[in-house]
């Protein structure tokens, strides 16, 4: 007779155990930088939303700062007033301070 109890502790300590092998793996191969910027991207498209994501022509983080280049000027103006705000959404959104800066191109 199996006399063996499900333990719901035992199951997440595991997840937690991969989840630290695997963060130290990207660690580990420097792929932390690669991994924010596909964040960084993702997060612009997600908070901002599908219309500003269509006048978005590219997207790049370099050394905490994120470089936008849009194909609309007036876009360009009114999202300039709101850098502050978004910047604070996309740190939040990642759980991570990684945006310090924007440059609206």
């Amino acid at each position: 007779m199996n006399n063996k109890k499900f333990n719901p502790h035992k199951r997440l300590h595991e997840e937690s155990s991969i989840q630290d092998v695997l963060g130290k793996m990207i660690e580990g191969y420097n792929l932390e930088k690669g991994f924010n910027k596909l964040n960084v991207r993702e997060a612009w498209v997600n908070l901002l939303g599908p219309g500003i994501a269509n006048y978005t022509k590219q997207i790049e983080l370099r050394n905490n700062t994120l470089f936008v280049e849009l194909s609309s000027n007036v876009l360009r103006e009114e999202l300039s007033y709101g850098i502050d705000k978004i910047i604070k959404m996309i740190n939040e959104s990642l759980g991570k301070e990684i945006v310090k800066k924007i440059i609206l191109k």
